[in-house]
């Protein structure tokens, strides 16, 4: 019981975090998408792939081994072990890190022209090389005392990326209109160097206030060599792994313009479509994953801790729970978009298309959320190459509608695509984990009820909106956000009643 109420701690922490993120987030985004236009949005995400191919080569497999034996080691008490831990990720991380950014600078230019097919990129690309280093210093502090299952300091660094990220473009907004100088992509790609420079700084002042004894006592002078090998070993087939995966993903981003373009866009409008999917649509879709991501992030070293105890039953409790709670949640956001979906693309970023995707993208949401947890259960269990094979046929899966379906039905077959892909990754991770930590699920209990919950709920929405539309009253923003947390509020009222929340029994 108490460490499943550490992990719902931890989750709440970063939840919270998540959710004030993706709220000034949004506004960011809206603030983007006028400045910047939707063609400028396109070239901003373009970029994306590389940028997380950089932190796939440098840091993910070392910050998910960062966490794992930081969490042994406190299990015994060993706090100078779990130190010489951190210190030794972040070597092994910041290195590569640095190499990485000086090959990103210096063949920008190359890279725009032939792997992302836009020349405009190249400048956006060698202003987000510098942000690698302070990157990988923040992602391994951060796995740390994720392994410490202590979340705040992840959490505030997570806020306070975003928020300097947000204030240093709007000041350089403000500076470059006042001298006339058009406003491009560029002053987004500023913005991420600055958020995690300041995330960096922050989490370094952080790790050096909490150790109460100096760290040169905690190192006594050196750091044992099978630190270094141990981090490796582990973090090697899972930065292959996530290596493998990114580099699909870019190329199913580039491919995505090319296709749209055989679809018989121009260049402007396949960019200007790309832009409104990646940079508008899909933020709305992911906006509740703060709770999932968050749970995910906490249930690794947790999982990970009660199979080296072989307590099976404990796996399965909490799997279990967190099951049931993604599901709920998958099952409400579906019913949210469905219904004011279309106004919340139109009212937030002025884009009815936008509007579009997310109604379409509505169905995407019990499987997006599940699958996030499942990973993470399997990556705790140690199935990291189940995941992998799971994740390649999700966007083999994306990449063929693509390349079939894109240019014959435009965005939609991407869309389809994306649905099935999802679709897939989640029944196959499902299946796995079910092999290994059989959880036995009611369909009736956990899906068929809340769907009839979600269907009285979204009447008290619809209602709540009609009456407001009645009123006259003037603000469409408002007047969503009222009727969403209207049927919030039934939807989790009805199932407090009905007792249908997972019990931690």
């Amino acid at each position: 019981m108490k460490k499943l109420h550490t992990i719902i701690k931890g989750t709440l922490y970063l939840t919270i975090a998540g959710f004030i993120s993706r709220i000034i987030g949004f506004f960011y985004r809206i603030f983007l998408s006028h400045t910047i236009g939707a063609e400028g949005m396109g070239i901003y995400q373009l970029i994306f792939p590389v940028y997380i191919l950089c932190f796939s080569l440098t840091v993910s497999g070392i910050h998910t081994g960062i966490s794992r034996f930081t969490s042994a080691k406190l299990a015994t008490n060993d706090l100078k072990g779990a130190l010489k831990v951190l210190y030794a990720g972040l070597i092994l991380a910041l290195v590569p890190s640095v190499l990485i950014a000086y090959l990103i600078y210096s063949n920008s230019g190359y890279i725009a022209i032939h792997f992302l097919k836009e020349e405009r990129c190249s400048d956006l690309l060698k202003i987000i090389a510098f942000s690698v280093p302070f990157g990988a210093i923040h992602t391994c502090i951060n796995g740390y005392y994720y392994g410490t299952k202590k979340a705040g300091v992840p959490a505030f660094s997570q806020l306070i990326e975003q928020v300097i990220r947000v204030i240093s473009v709007y000041v350089i907004y403000v500076v470059v209109t006042d001298k006339g100088i058009p406003v491009t992509a560029s002053i987004a790609a500023i913005g991420i160097v600055t958020g995690e420079i300041a995330s960096a700084l922050f989490t370094v002042t952080a790790i050096l206030l909490q150790t109460n004894v100096s760290h040169s006592t905690y190192l006594n002078g050196r750091i044992p060599s099978y630190y270094f090998k141990n981090i490796f070993t582990l973090s090697l087939p899972l930065t292959a792994n996530r290596v493998v995966i990114t580099l699909l993903q870019s190329v199913e981003a580039v491919l995505i313009p090319i296709q749209l373009r055989k679809y018989g866009l121009t260049n402007s409008e396949a960019l200007s479509i790309y832009g409104i999917l990646n940079g508008m649509a899909l933020p709305l879709i992911l906006f509740p994953s703060s709770f999932t991501n968050s749970l995910s992030v906490m249930l690794l070293p947790d999982v990970a801790e009660a199979q080296a105890a072989s307590n099976t039953n404990r796996i399965q409790r909490t799997s279990k729970v967190t099951i049931q709670y993604c599901i709920i949640l998958g099952i409400l956001c579906t019913g949210i978009f469905l219904c004011f979906g279309d106004d919340m693309g139109r009212i937030i970023f002025n884009s009815s298309l936008s509007g579009d995707f997310v109604v379409t993208l509505a169905w995407i949401c019990p499987f997006l959320y599940l699958s996030t947890t499942l990973t993470s259960i399997l990556h705790g269990l140690g199935k990291t190459t189940v995941t992998f094979l799971h994740s390649l046929a999700s966007i083999f899966i994306r990449i063929a509608f693509i390349l079939i379906c894109v240019p014959r039905f435009g965005i939609q077959g991407y869309l389809w695509g994306l649905l099935a892909g999802q679709l897939a990754m989640t029944f196959l991770n499902y299946i796995v984990l079910n092999l290994y930590v059989p959880i036995s699920i009611s369909l009736y209990q956990w899906v068929v009820k809340p769907l009839g919950v979600l269907c009285i709920s979204i009447c008290f929405g619809v209602y709540t909106s009609v009456l407001l539309k009645h009123l006259n009253w003037q603000n469409n923003l408002i007047n969503v956000g009222i009727s969403c947390t209207s049927i919030c509020i039934v939807y989790l009222l009805i199932l407090y009643y009905l007792k249908l929340f997972p019990s931690k029994s």
